[in-house]
């Protein structure tokens, strides 16, 4: 194997510094492959979202944490070739497990607590991020002792004393890391996902990073380590059909006809008592031949204007709903939008006839988007999504979206959405959420109903709404499966509609765009299935959490706050491109790469000798950090006031502003420390990440939800000034 001599050997830097990036490229495409099937595996939410990202960021602080022991190592090298072998291969095994082992760990179709999330979760992730995280202090360690080496043999040259520079290596290090992320968030997001199912894009960086590990071990005389890396190389080409096989015994009897990957997720179809199943990351979106739902869905909202013309439906339209509307024979076109073509290729596939009419119009885009967007006018719009289990979902429940379809609906042109299950009893939740969503309704429309069905069906408009639903439907001769007259009768009971009506929260606050309080409603019902384990999980997470700054000296505390700020600040400028822009997938895919290149173009301007205090310089970074963070809000609102294409170049750019700033700590602090370079790369990562986890775990969960975007900025400000209050007042006691 490597002996010591290989430290002072001139291509080592260059191999440690690609076997980094390769990490990069492999951990950026693991992380957006594993979160996507662990959404297919448990709830797919924003607090499962953030679980998986705190539990992602955390372990890898851990794997960090634990590198301190290569500075007790001889010989570093030895332990970066097996490491970068693991990186290969665990994401692979990693899927297959998570596959196999849902309906071993859980019953099979029942939905997985908070709870059983955080430790499932743990365990499926803790190999790869733990390697990872040691890798990135092994390759501190590695290139900061090369550094001393040379420094030595320079100083006895030429009777000089070392310069002492290894924490300069640490900054590179996080560059190369950075730089690789940025390949492996554009190679996922704009290739892989588009040809390739996840074992198979997951296949791409696996044989990356044996080339890397068989490169090192050849060089380095481990002619065993990199017999083992040609083997597994070889090997992937036999993988091909294991996405299919896992993807059947995940589902279990029910058959699985189609998978596929798209840029907005995973996208499965099934088979059960003649009805085809579609589901898209977990979350299912509608069954064909589902009569109940695609009748209530359409002739709720239909029987109110028998006479429409022109239709507006938004998702849903590949479960039958939009047929069913041309059962009314005044419509002229339905005008169907669909985020994601691939429902649309596998609806033409296994229910051809649900779109086969010439007067359905299908549209790919975001259906916020193209309300805002349009010119044209609409007797009735359906908003037939999820329910706002995700922030995603939410914006099709907010104020600013009904304000947006009032100015697309004619004077008296009617707006129709569902909520919830409803089983004759309406739940504190439910009545939280019937609540809310009617306060918001009622800031665009002067009348609202609530009619009871499989769901509860919410109704807007400023003309009149009837509960006569059997009437309107007869006297358009409209030819109904279920809802008949005794079906109706039985449904639209005096009693049924009484206590409906009488349900909603009237404390419930309505629904914003930068305060989605219905999401957080959703939220607390979700958690409330387990209130005892889930209070107790959730205090010992932020227990732990929250102790980080308390444990940390010097620079980390604000790298600590940085990283913090980093994940907070995405989400929330994430959210505000999605609200103006709509869901545009590579836009956001773009947002997300310009800000791994603003930590890139940070760190790298940062890794500079330089006689400035870096005490000071930590200072002035955390709070021009803060006082980022504490004018963000009124930047958003500016923001609401420009046109599309504006948003598209102002949301990057402060995405890019707040990356860089954040990107110049990490170098700043690992040059500030007095410590050895191992140990200072251990504590920084550590921190780093800490910060991060809890910055995704609360920004998307808690504190955007209750409190709103203004206030979860000024959180941040304050924390990063706080921060830098500490790292002043521990300089000046110096």
């Amino acid at each position: 194997m490597a002996t010591t001599s290989n430290l002072r050997d001139t291509g080592t830097r260059r191999l440690v510094l690609l076997s980094i990036a390769s990490l990069g490229v492999g951990a950026v495409v693991t992380q957006l492959a594993l979160l996507r099937e662990m959404l297919s595996v448990f709830e797919g939410n924003e607090m499962v979202l953030g679980i998986l990202l705190g539990n992602w960021l955390l372990l890898t602080g851990t794997g960090a944490w634990i590198g301190r022991i290569a500075r007790q190592a001889q010989n570093p090298l030895r332990l970066l070739v097996p490491s970068q072998l693991l990186i290969a291969v665990l994401p692979l095994l990693q899927v297959v497990a998570l596959r196999v082992l849902r309906n071993v760990a859980f019953t099979r179709g029942a939905m997985v607590g908070p709870f059983e999330t955080v430790f499932a979760s743990l365990i499926i992730l803790a190999p790869f991020c733990l390697t990872s995280g040691f890798m990135l202090t092994l390759a501190c360690s590695i290139l900061a002792r090369r550094r001393e080496n040379d420094d030595l043999i320079s100083s006895v040259m030429s009777d000089k004393k070392p310069h002492h520079d290894e924490a300069l290596e640490i900054g590179c290090i996080y560059i190369a890391d950075s730089l690789g992320s940025i390949a492996g968030g554009l190679l996922f997001s704009f290739c892989l996902v588009l040809v390739l199912d996840h074992f198979g894009a997951l296949c791409v960086p696996a044989a990356l990073n044996l080339a890397m590990a068989a490169v090192m071990a050849w060089r380095w005389q481990a002619q065993k380590f990199a017999f083992v890396a040609l083997v597994l190389l070889a090997g992937l080409a036999f993988t091909r059909h294991i996405d299919e096989m896992t993807t059947q015994l995940q589902h279990g009897a029910v058959p699985v006809l189609f998978r596929s990957n798209s840029p907005y997720g995973r996208l499965v179809v099934t088979e059960s008592s003649r009805q085809f199943n579609f589901n898209e990351n977990g979350v299912p979106l509608f069954s064909t031949h589902n009569t109940e739902q695609i009748e209530e869905t359409v002739h709720y909202a239909m029987a109110q204007r028998p006479d429409a013309r022109r239709v507006l439906l938004i998702g849903g339209g590949a479960s039958g709903t939009a047929r069913e509307i041309l059962k009314y024979d005044t419509v002229e076109q339905v005008t169907y939008i669909e985020l994601d073509p691939l429902i649309i290729i596998a609806a033409r596939r296994f229910a051809p006839e649900s779109l086969a009419d010439p007067r359905i119009r299908t549209s790919n885009t975001d259906g916020r988007l193209f309300v805002r967007q349009t010119t044209e006018q609409f007797d009735v719009v359906i908003v037939d999504v999820p329910e706002p289990a995700t922030m995603q979902l939410n914006r099709f429940y907010t104020a600013e979206f009904y304000s947006e379809l009032k100015r697309v609906l004619r004077n008296d042109g009617v707006v129709s959405f569902a909520l919830s299950r409803y089983e004759n009893y309406v739940s504190r939740e439910l009545a939280r959420l019937l609540g809310s969503a009617q306060r918001t309704l009622r800031q665009s429309f002067r009348h609202t109903l609530l009619l009871p069905g499989g769901r509860v069906f919410v109704l807007a408009s400023n003309g009149e709404l009837t509960t006569d639903i059997a009437a309107r439907v007869a006297t358009r001769g409209v030819k109904v499966q279920l809802m008949t007259r005794n079906y109706l009768d039985a449904m639209l009971t005096t009693d049924r509609l009484s206590a409906l009506q009488l349900a909603p929260d009237k404390k419930s606050s309505p629904n914003e765009d930068f305060s989605p309080v219905l999401y957080y409603y959703h939220l607390r019902y979700w958690l409330s299935r387990n209130p005892t384990r889930t209070g107790l999980l959730i205090g010992f997470m932020l227990t732990v959490l929250l102790a980080c700054p308390f444990l940390l000296r010097g620079g980390a505390i604000v790298v600590f706050a940085g990283g913090f700020a980093a994940s907070a600040l995405e989400v929330t400028l994430l959210l505000a491109f999605q609200i103006l822009c709509g869901s545009v997938y590579h836009q956001v895919g773009i947002v997300v790469t310009v800000f791994m290149a603003g930590l890139t173009a940070g760190a790298w301007l940062a890794n500079r000798p330089k006689k400035l205090s870096r005490r000071a310089s930590l200072s002035v970074l955390a709070t021009a950090i803060a006082l980022f963070a504490a004018m963000l809000p009124f930047a958003l609102v500016q923001l609401s006031a420009m046109s599309f294409d504006a948003v598209r170049v102002v949301v990057p750019a402060l995405t890019f502003g707040i990356a860089v700033l954040v990107g110049m700590e990490f170098p700043v602090a690992s040059q500030a420390e007095r410590t050895d370079p191992t140990t200072t790369a251990a504590v920084l990562y550590a921190a780093d990440f800490a910060g991060a986890a809890l910055g995704a775990l609360l920004a998307s969960t808690l504190l955007i939800p209750v409190l709103g975007v203004a206030a979860t900025c000024w959180l941040t400000g304050g924390l990063n000034l706080a921060a830098a209050g500490l790292v002043w007042l521990r300089r000046k006691r110096r």
